[in-house]
């Protein structure tokens, strides 16, 4: 199927005389006829839904979804796009393991990497987006478990070039994962340039209409854990009944691992009403995201002629220094979503903000309503002037989330607050 027709049919398949739209299934718990086929579940968490604190039947439903639109396995929904970056790598290392990441990240992530895992004893090396395979080369420590990166990086809009990435981290034989938050699998698909886990922070675009908080993390079920460098996926899991992950699981030992380990024990798991409020966002992803990057290139063109506007990040223009890699990687657009820098500094910046009257002031982006947001003095406030220029952060940079308002109210909005 296609990606419009997977949105609304995958994932679901009504049977005969059962409800047309995907149930919500809101309990905690489910019942057996025996405590032996309890006992089989425990043997084998794929054999049944025993409690919700690690799978229920909705979200299961919505996880096939986006497993299938992502060309993955397999997949897992968690409570936030920050538990899905959490266990996805918390899932391949441990105290003393170290992390590749591209600096041009998410400001949350740079503060997860940067300063709660070296709590955990997991230290992460940053890079810039753009370096060269052998400068990644050289930052790849007998100890890196992975290497992490966006699509499209937030708020810079940079794109990471997954090919020459997922290049460098197979020939030292650890995983690539990819956020492909802003892009997501309508526009593009990481797996089919080499990335083996993606993950997204459903939060956004997915479910789109700003009604929960969520994140899924999708296993490729191409990467080899059995090469000699992860030996909690190839000896057995003492918590576990003695689990061995790729000889147990071998088409997802990933995702598999990640539930019966990292779930279990968080229970960072969305509940049956999340699944199905997100699911509804999934059903129009498709069509969605053609608006979105219809009226982002309208507008992206607007400020790219604006006397006021210093600069723009947006890789659909073609004056853009990315634009390359998006006819590459995202040939069908470059969301909604775009970076502008003006040309006065953080007070004049912040006072064009509150001229506006269309465009919402909130800690949001991927809405169906335009947004806007100061990341210096908001998401990337915890950064130091290193960081957010490491990060591409401009003191007077504003993030600009393009909704599917009509594109002459949203251009005339943004023209009388410049004005």
């Amino acid at each position: 199927m296609k990606d419009e027709t997977k949105c609304l049919h995958s994932g679901y398949s009504p049977q005969n005389g059962g409800p047309g739209v995907m149930p919500i299934y809101q309990s905690t718990t489910f019942r057996f006829n025996s405590v032996k086929e309890i006992a089989e579940v425990f043997d084998d968490p794929t054999k049944a839904h025993i409690y919700s604190r690690f799978t229920n039947p909705t979200v299961d439903c919505v996880e096939k979804k986006i497993a299938d639109l992502e060309n993955g396995v397999a997949a897992m929904c968690t409570t936030s796009g920050q538990a899905a970056s959490l266990i996805s790598v918390l899932n391949l290392a441990s105290a003393g393991d170290r992390i590749l990441s591209t600096s041009a990240i998410y400001g949350g992530t740079v503060n997860l990497f940067a300063i709660t895992l070296k709590k955990f004893g997991i230290i992460v090396d940053f890079i810039d987006v753009d370096a060269n395979e052998n400068e990644i080369n050289s930052m790849i420590k007998s100890n890196t478990k992975a290497i992490f990166g966006e699509t499209l990086s937030n708020p810079s809009l940079q794109i990471l070039d997954i090919e020459k990435f997922a290049m460098v981290a197979h020939k030292n034989k650890i995983p690539l994962i990819v956020d492909n938050t802003f892009a997501t699998p309508i526009l593009c698909k990481p797996i089919n340039y080499g990335a083996d886990i993606v993950i997204h922070s459903t939060t956004k675009y997915m479910d789109g209409h700003a009604l929960q908080v969520g994140g899924v993390i999708v296993d490729s079920g191409k990467f080899d854990f059995t090469n000699g460098n992860f030996s909690d996926f190839t000896e057995p899991d003492k918590s576990y009944h003695g689990m061995i992950y790729t000889r147990d699981y071998p088409a997802c030992p990933f995702i598999i691992k990640a539930r019966a380990q990292l779930m279990r024990d968080f229970g960072c798991y969305p509940s049956g009403m999340s699944g199905f409020l997100l699911n509804l966002g999934l059903e129009t992803l498709a069509i969605r995201m053609e608006r979105y990057c219809e009226n982002g290139l309208k507008l992206a063109k607007f400020f790219n002629n604006h006397p006021k506007i210093k600069s723009i990040n947006y890789p659909g223009l073609e004056n853009d220094k990315y634009y390359s890699l998006a006819k590459k990687y995202l040939p069908s657009g470059t969301s909604g979503v775009m970076s502008i820098t003006l040309k006065s500094g953080r007070c004049e910046t912040m006072e064009f903000m509150d001229k506006l009257k269309l465009a919402s002031k909130e800690v949001h982006v991927a809405d169906i309503r335009t947004c806007v947001l100061h990341p210096a003095s908001a998401t990337h406030r915890q950064l130091s002037d290193k960081q957010l220029i490491d990060c591409g952060i401009n003191p007077s940079m504003v993030r600009v989330s393009v909704g599917l308002e009509n594109i002459d109210d949203i251009i005339s909005d943004f023209s009388q607050a410049l004005a």
